[in-house]
């Protein structure tokens, strides 16, 4: 059901501190942490005695104590303490131990086997330390539903026209043509749109007033993370393979489709801009227009998932779906090799 060998979002930093965290991620439950030197530790949320959740213990130096039989256990998932039995501690008393890392602001776990996890396998973000871009706080949103109609949703610029009306839709957003393209992480549609006016959510933030050569990149890759790119340019100057102008706009929409389980997913994201990096009021109204977008596809997202799981006659598919089916393929691919293994 999912890949596992691979790099997932859990979270944002800043929301893992030094007390217990519970969570589930690919129907894991985990209990996170940090260690008073800020080193980010995930184990099995799991006593292995009864299976309490480690979650409803404490925390005491680093250290997770057992709310049932003060069974402890360190960041490496090892028992290092057993009151009832101080001198006899159980060589299966062994929690699962799940690599964790701090990048981009974010919290990046690998799901199987530790030893195959490589940090320079994480999502790269380019320009992130480039001090000339510009990037929002970004969010988080639980939407019930599986990930992968997140990931078709975020593989299809048309649907910007119904579902996104005054924030992400624009001309030519409900009849241009698509293009798709193939990647070695996973798939690209995109289109260019000419000579028509920016979308809402756009018109105040572009260097240049009037209609525009718009591009819309929708690109996904495994096992779930979405770099929607949206560029902007004055009319004559958009195109493929045309140079940026001075007043070309970009931004990009990190989005980071992490699932709970096969029925609900975690969306975290953040846009980052070639503009305006210290405008910090630019920065909270595209963030606020962003989850005002993102919660519309909620409704939409979470509809789909009660229609489609209770469908009493057959779905089709439209042209648009490439996109969506072709990752999908891929993705199994990658799902199936792993369990062969």
């Amino acid at each position: 059901m999912f890949l596992k060998n691979c790099w997932y979002v859990a979270g944002w930093s800043d929301n893992y501190k030094n007390e217990l965290k519970a969570q589930k991620i690919l129907g894991e439950d985990i209990v996170f942490y940090r260690q008073r030197n800020g080193q980010p530790v995930a184990l099995e949320d799991a006593c292995p005695h009864r299976k309490l959740p480690l979650s409803l213990g404490q925390l005491n130096e680093d250290k997770v104590i057992c709310g049932y039989h003060g069974l402890t256990f360190d960041g490496s998932g090892s028992c290092v303490a057993a009151p009832t039995q101080q001198k006899n501690i159980p060589k299966r008393a062994v929690v699962k131990s799940y690599p964790v890392i701090d990048r981009y602001r974010l919290l990046w776990i690998w799901m199987g086997d530790p030893d195959k996890a490589n940090p320079n396998d994480i999502f790269n973000i380019e320009n992130f330390d480039n001090p000339d871009w510009g990037y929002t706080d970004g969010g988080i949103l639980p939407i019930e539903c599986n990930y992968l109609w997140v990931v078709d949703n975020l593989l299809d610029p048309s649907h910007v026209a119904w579902v996104h009306v005054t924030s992400f839709a624009g001309g030519g957003t409900d009849d241009q043509p698509l293009d798709l393209e193939k990647t070695d992480d996973g798939v690209i549609v995109s289109r260019w749109i000419y000579d028509q006016p920016p979308s809402p959510y756009y018109k105040d933030l572009l260097k240049f007033e009037g209609n525009c050569d718009r591009k819309q990149h929708y690109e996904m890759c495994i096992p779930g993370i979405a770099l929607n790119k949206s560029v902007y340019t004055p009319p004559g100057t958009g195109g493929p393979d045309k140079p940026e102008v001075d007043k070309t706009y970009v931004n990009i929409s990190y989005n980071f489709m992490t699932p709970v389980d096969e029925y609900n997913t975690l969306y975290i994201w953040f846009q980052h801009r070639n503009t305006d990096p210290g405008d910090k009021s630019i920065s909270e109204k595209m963030n606020a227009g962003a989850r005002m977008a993102f919660l519309e596809d909620k409704t939409i997202l979470e509809a789909v998932q009660k229609g489609m799981a209770e469908m009493e006659t057959p779905n089709i598919d439209l042209g648009l779906d490439a996109g969506a089916k072709l990752f999908r393929l891929k993705l199994q691919r990658l799902i199936d090799e792993e369990n062969s293994n």
